[in-house]
């Protein structure tokens, strides 16, 4: 029988659809997602369904949308009565579990972001770089944490490994550590090392860089690598416009990006960009590790990411909104045997159809609530017509949805039960809300909404077959506070020389 293909997942947090340099960004340096994506094809509308870190990455791991994950924002599941407690009950088996009983050796490294932080994924090889340690357990267990303190212990001082965070989040930074050790170093040295172990089996890896999600905080040379005075500022249309997804200004106080201008904003560009050009530099030792394998060609490459960054678009910083800026990522899909290289694919695909592609390369096709993308690439399959997004609670007023259609996009959001109609195609900045003068069109999609709404924990957004809507209600702005737990750091101090106290 042959041999099955390898499946290579490859992804960031926080990269932007737009931060390619062939796929359209002149200001960018990316020689290796470039050659991704001469490899095989680059989806250009490509969504995370729920953009922000935990719910997106629970669709990748499960195949499932938010209404079967119940998860819609970070933090914990939130099943309805009738659905099954436990994760894997509720949408099946794991995606690590399922290629392993496929067939594959599996292995995971880097940013994982479960609940709780350790779950079990399946994974036969398990390596954690997690972002934040809340205690000193979780620090001592996180895989890249422990190797800083065994290998390279005149580092293990640092309490912020990958940056400064709190108010110092959307301030530009250079990494505390040299290139060779940062958590994208080490990732990239253990996805090699696994790329290369001798087993006869096909192998399933998964490779999450924890960058560029902010700090934004490349190492040297990469920290100098762009001249701010030459990155474009932020785009913003009427603020009534920008600011009626009320999460937008309440994020930018919480991350303290409250009053970031256009120089400030240029600077934070850079060092984002000399993010990505260091991590492009880590996926090339990658990418040489799959090509010195005698079965290259038959390896099916996944390159993505969880959501992007508004960089100040839309008076805008962070994510979890449906602007374009926040929901639009990458997508490479490759696999030299059988696919088409060097091609540009405009249809609707999420990062929920992932299960499908690592599936249907193994010959178990399982698409779950996704689509046969494989079978888009070799034409044996046709596309959606709507994409569907969600994020927030159903039946609260964080609740929001959008429809992308081939030319438009609608989002509802519940608070204050505010509508926006968006013609993306030619208006790719999102600055002429198209609801009064194309009601039609908006109410269709609204439609589309509410037929994606009316299945359990979903519904619950719907009042009496329409959309659920509320009085709008500011939320009060509040600081988020991201110190070290794991050694005790809580805050700043009520008096200034408390730090010094031991």
């Amino acid at each position: 029988m042959a041999k099955k293909p390898n499946v290579l997942f490859v992804m960031t947090d926080q990269q932007r659809f737009d931060t390619i340099a062939a796929l359209g960004n002149s200001e960018i340096y990316t020689p290796n997602l470039d050659r991704l994506a001469r490899r095989g094809a680059a989806f250009t509308n490509c969504y995370s369904t729920c953009p922000v870190c935990v719910p997106a990455r629970y669709t990748i791991r499960t195949g499932r949308e938010p209404f079967n994950t119940a998860i819609y924002q970070n933090g914990p599941d939130d099943p309805v009565d009738g659905q099954p407690l436990h994760m894997e009950d509720r949408c099946g088996a794991y995606l690590a579990r399922t290629m392993g009983r496929l067939g594959y050796r599996t292995f995971g490294v880097g940013k994982f972001h479960t609940v709780p932080w350790d779950e079990e994924l399946g994974y036969e090889v398990h390596l954690h770089s997690e972002e934040l340690y809340g205690t000193p357990d979780q620090r001592t267990r996180d895989a890249f944490a422990s190797f800083i303190k065994r290998e390279r212990p005149e580092y293990d001082f640092i309490e912020g490994l990958m940056g400064e965070r709190t108010e110092m989040y959307y301030m530009p930074q250079m990494s505390p550590m040299p290139a060779e050790v940062t958590v994208e170093a080490w990732a990239a040295a253990r996805a090699v090392e696994l790329i290369e172990a001798e087993d006869d089996r096909p192998y399933f890896g998964f490779v999450s860089f924890i960058g560029p999600h902010p700090p934004f905080a490349p190492p040297i040379p990469f920290n100098r690598m762009y001249d701010p005075d030459r990155m474009p500022n932020p785009v913003r249309g009427r603020i009534e416009d920008d600011h009626m997804d009320e999460q937008i200004p309440w994020m930018n106080y919480a991350i303290w990006a409250e009053d970031i201008n256009d120089a400030h904003a240029r600077v934070l560009r850079a060092r984002y960009y000399g993010e990505i050009s260091y991590i492009d530099d880590c996926l090339g030792r990658i990418l040489d590790a799959v090509e010195a394998r005698d079965d290259a060609d038959d390896t099916v490459i996944c390159f993505y990411s969880d959501h992007g960054d508004h960089l100040g678009d839309h008076n805008a910083w962070q994510k979890e909104s449906f602007f374009e800026a926040a929901c639009h990522v990458p997508m490479l899909v490759s696999w030299p045997k059988r696919l088409p290289a060097d091609v540009r694919r405009e249809e609707l695909v999420c990062l929920t159809d992932l299960f499908g592609i690592a599936t249907g390369a193994a010959g178990a096709l399982d698409v779950r609530d996704g689509i046969n993308v494989l079978g888009l690439l070799d034409g044996a399959t046709t596309g959606r017509t709507h994409l569907v997004g969600y994020y927030g609670t159903p039946g609260t007023r964080l609740f929001k949805v959008m429809v992308r259609s081939a030319d438009r996009k609608y989002i509802y959001m519940a608070n204050g039960a505010r509508e926006q109609l968006f013609d993306t195609p030619n208006d790719p900045h999102e600055l002429s809300n198209l609801v009064a003068s194309e009601p039609e069109t908006a109410a269709e999609l609204r439609r589309v909404a509410i037929a994606a709404l009316s299945r359990p924990n979903a519904d619950r957004a719907l009042d009496g077959g329409d959309l659920r809507g509320f009085s709008f209600e500011a939320r009060p702005f509040t600081r988020i506070y991201q110190f070290d737990r794991s050694r005790g750091v809580l805050g700043f101090p009520e008096h200034p020389a408390d730090v010094l106290k031991h």
